[in-house]
């Protein structure tokens, strides 16, 4: 068994990991992407104001919320991916779609 994996009630194998971690590894560019896919099947207007940042951060907005995206080109942690999240109104979920 792996170091996520744990036996059900029925002794079937089960993944430990919550849907949130299926997401780490993201670099800010690829949330960047989900989330303006996101908009577009939701009918959502999203758009990402890199003048609106210093150096390589920027705004991204999603409806008439907000966020800065750390660096596009590095990866974001979970705590900083849950933070963003919520300040758009997303859960994790709505990324993996």
């Amino acid at each position: 068994m792996g170091i996520f994996a744990r036996r059900g009630r029925y002794g079937e194998r089960i993944d430990g990991r919550t849907d949130l971690y299926d997401t780490i590894g993201m670099i800010g560019a690829e949330f960047v992407r989900r989330v303006e896919r996101l908009g577009k099947v939701r009918g959502i207007p999203v758009r990402f104001a890199a003048h609106q940042g210093k150096g390589s951060h920027g705004r991204l907005y999603y409806g008439e919320h907000f966020t800065t995206p750390k660096d596009r080109k590095q990866e974001i942690g979970k705590g900083l991916l849950a933070a963003m999240l919520k300040q758009l109104g997303l859960n994790p979920n709505d990324l993996n779609r």
